[in-house]
């Protein structure tokens, strides 16, 4: 199974070095302009609001023509929209920078739709794990290479580091990486745009999609202010907040690479994400006790491995509850959702920032990861019940 990913995975690893570049400079860039932390909301909310319309429709697209025509397109939009960030004079220009990325789509669905047309559902887990650990490594790389190069020459060059790596993506996405999908399966697809709004009618699929949304609120709701917390809290400049960044995906990579399989194969992939999300709320709960390193360290981990749990096991849910002809409409739907949640989340909880201090950063994602907890523990009583069979996968008929 690895030698069949690994042209995505080196892919997935090289993409996700130059984004986690941008993460935890995007805030200080932007108050840079003399605007307010809730500004920084309201671009996160933006960029998701493109991706909220393009995704879906991009990973229709896929299940139409194919996942490597797609990643292109996404490819090509990041590498402009981060080049653009480079040059931008003004904060009107950070947005349209962040729209031309957005409105290109977000290759984040397509990659995990082109990992499940290569595993069978039982493995799903697994690779999605494989994935998430090089989304952890890029992050352990990428952050270090961002504080070097600020610290050194200012803020155009990580930008155009990352849009340098992005061009690198497409150029091996373009000679190296072959279709996932055959000619016979995509001339005999029927998927259409009306499968977009009918996952949400799907009594199979429905259920944890909603979870999702609520997962995506809390994770985004969190990461949209962590840079800020960061600063206000424990007075970290911004190459400390991206040795934060490494060290967090540092164990954000062990989990996904070694931990997730086992998880999902002794536990299944429903009992996994809910321990994940109970990890999620205490995480988040302790955030009003970060006063030191230790303090931070206790919630990073316990964040890091909550986020692997939940995040790779609802991933795998929804896959596995698709039909192998639609994957990229409904990972795409799932995609769509986290941009919604990366609308409404930022501008709550950086609001809630301004207003209160740094210490209340995480009541947002704390009720967000509880509610999401409380649907997956009604998940898995209803799935567990005389009419669903296995707890674990659902899979919708033809």
């Amino acid at each position: 199974m690895i030698r069949r990913l690994l042209p995505i995975l080196g892919i997935t690893f090289i993409d996700i070095v130059g984004f986690s570049i941008l993460i935890p400079i995007m805030p200080y860039f932007v108050t840079h302009f003399g605007v307010s932390p809730l500004v920084v909301g309201i671009l996160f909310s933006t960029f998701s609001f493109c991706q909220f319309v393009s995704a879906p429709i991009w990973g229709n697209i896929s299940d139409r023509i194919g996942r490597k025509g797609v990643l292109i397109v996404s490819q090509v939009g990041a590498t402009i929209g981060w080049g653009m960030l480079a040059f931008a004079g003004s904060i009107f220009w950070v947005f349209v920078a962040r729209i031309v990325e957005g409105v290109s789509g977000g290759n984040i669905s397509i990659t995990q739709a082109y990992v499940a047309d290569l595993v069978e559902p039982k493995d799903r887990a697994r690779a999605f794990g494989l994935v998430g650990a090089m989304f952890g490594l890029g992050m352990v790389f990428g952050p270090l290479f961002g504080g070097i190069l600020f610290s050194r020459f200012g803020f155009s060059a990580p930008f155009l580091a990352a849009a340098g790596l992005q061009f690198v993506t497409l150029l091996v996405t373009i000679v190296g990486l072959p279709e996932s999908r055959s000619k016979s399966e995509e001339e005999q697809s029927r998927v259409g745009l009306r499968q977009i709004f009918a996952s949400f009618s799907n009594p199979r699929i429905a259920p944890t999609l909603w979870q999702r949304l609520a997962l995506a609120l809390g994770l985004y709701a969190w990461f949209s202010v962590i840079a800020l917390f960061l600063k206000g809290q424990l007075d970290f400049s911004l190459t400390q907040t991206y040795y934060y960044f490494s060290a967090f995906a540092g164990i954000n990579v062990a989990v996904n690479g070694f931990g997730v399989g086992r998880v999902s194969t002794g536990m299944g992939d429903r009992t996994m994400s809910n321990l994940g999300l109970g990890l999620l709320v205490v995480a988040f709960a302790l955030v009003f006790t970060v006063h030191n390193l230790f303090m931070l360290t206790v919630v990073m981990i316990t964040f890091a491995v909550g986020m692997a749990f939940a995040n790779t096991g609802i991933t795998a849910l929804i896959s596995n509850a698709a039909t192998d002809r639609d994957q990229g409409t409904v990972l795409g739907t799932a995609s769509s959702l986290d941009s919604l949640a990366g609308i409404l989340a930022p501008p709550a909880s950086t609001g809630i920032l301004a207003r209160f201090g740094p210490e209340f950063s995480g009541i947002v994602s704390a009720i967000f990861c509880l509610v999401a907890l409380l649907m997956g523990l009604t998940n898995k009583r209803s799935e567990s019940g005389p009419m669903h069979g296995s707890p674990e996968i659902a899979v919708t008929p033809p």
